[in-house]
């Protein structure tokens, strides 16, 4: 049984990749209309009669995410009967499958009756909080059969606390770059890191679509900063332990990789390609921050059992 939960955890986790991908496809080729106002059929058909790519996109996307939601369902299932006594799978399972079906809905109801771009910029967060959720429960199954151990790290207090305010601002971070897609404003700004190179600090003269450009690029620049800081913490705090300073390895990598996606989206002027991979890289971050939050957790409940 183990053996499936492990192969069906790894599919679950690369599918709802696939369906965050996506997700941010339909959004960048402004496919979201493809199959009109009708859900979950494509203009009230079966099959469609006048194919279009935005039509093939949306659909797609629409297909993916109904079988990615199915190996959700039957890996919560199934996960909960046989790991149900670890502390961490009951939640991470409904988790799961509460937030692939919430961004179904949220989907849906865009395509029915229409959303504002402040509501539908909460949609790439929502698909980010699935994938971490699905991608801890693979961590998890991989750690119960023994392939690397977690279970004796413990992490101090306040570094707990660093862990826990960087992931909830990485989140808010990514409300803001979901809402630069959806308000139009990725290409509002020539320059990179500023607005305008040649006048850095006219901020007197930004429009609406402008600020919300360089909100988000200035939120971005304090993660790269706070990332630095908390793996040059770790690295004296924790060298002796691999999960740690491997981890914050990954995670400085990732952030530098994310900060250079977002220069070239600028440079390229919104490459496809580029635009995805930067979807990419924001949800393997998100979701590594995710397991030092479970880590940290395991960390707190010792402290409650110690006192």
């Amino acid at each position: 049984m183990i053996k499936l939960l492990k192969w069906l955890s790894v599919l679950s986790s690369l599918g709802m990749l696939f369906v965050l991908i996506g997700g941010a496809l339909v959004t960048k080729t402004e496919s979201g209309m493809g199959c009109g106002k009708s859900w979950p059929l494509c203009h009230g058909e079966i099959i469609p009669s006048n194919i279009t790519m935005e039509l093939v996109i949306e659909l797609s996307h629409r297909l993916v995410s109904g079988g990615v939601g199915f190996l959700v369902l039957l890996l919560s299932i199934l996960a909960w009967r046989k790991l149900g006594h670890v502390r961490e799978t009951k939640l991470l399972s409904f988790l799961s499958l509460f937030f692939l079906v919430l961004q179904g809905l949220i989907g849906a109801a865009a395509v029915k009756w229409g959303q504002s771009d402040f509501v539908l910029a909460m949609h790439f967060g929502i698909s980010l909080i699935s994938f971490a959720s699905i991608f801890l429960l693979t961590l998890l199954i991989f750690e119960v059969d023994q392939k690397f151990d977690a279970t004796s790290l413990y992490i101090k207090r306040k570094h707990r606390k660093g862990f826990y305010a960087l992931t909830i601002y990485t989140l808010m971070v990514v409300y803001t770059g979901a809402l630069v897609r959806h308000v139009n404003a990725s290409l509002v700004c020539g320059g990179w890191p500023f607005c305008n190179n040649e006048y850095p600090l006219q901020f007197g003269y930004y429009n609406f679509l402008q600020w919300v450009q360089m909100g988000h690029r200035l939120a971005a620049g304090l993660i790269f900063v706070w990332v630095i800081i908390q793996f040059v913490i770790i690295r004296k705090s924790y060298s002796h332990s691999k999960i740690m300073s491997g981890g914050w390895s990954i995670a400085l990598l990732l952030i530098t990789i994310q900060v250079i996606l977002g220069a070239m989206i600028i440079f390229t002027s919104l490459n496809l390609f580029v635009a995805l991979l930067h979807a990419l890289v924001i949800a393997c971050f998100f979701s590594l921050l995710c397991y030092f939050v479970l880590l940290s957790s395991r960390s707190a409940r010792a402290d409650k059992k110690n006192r």
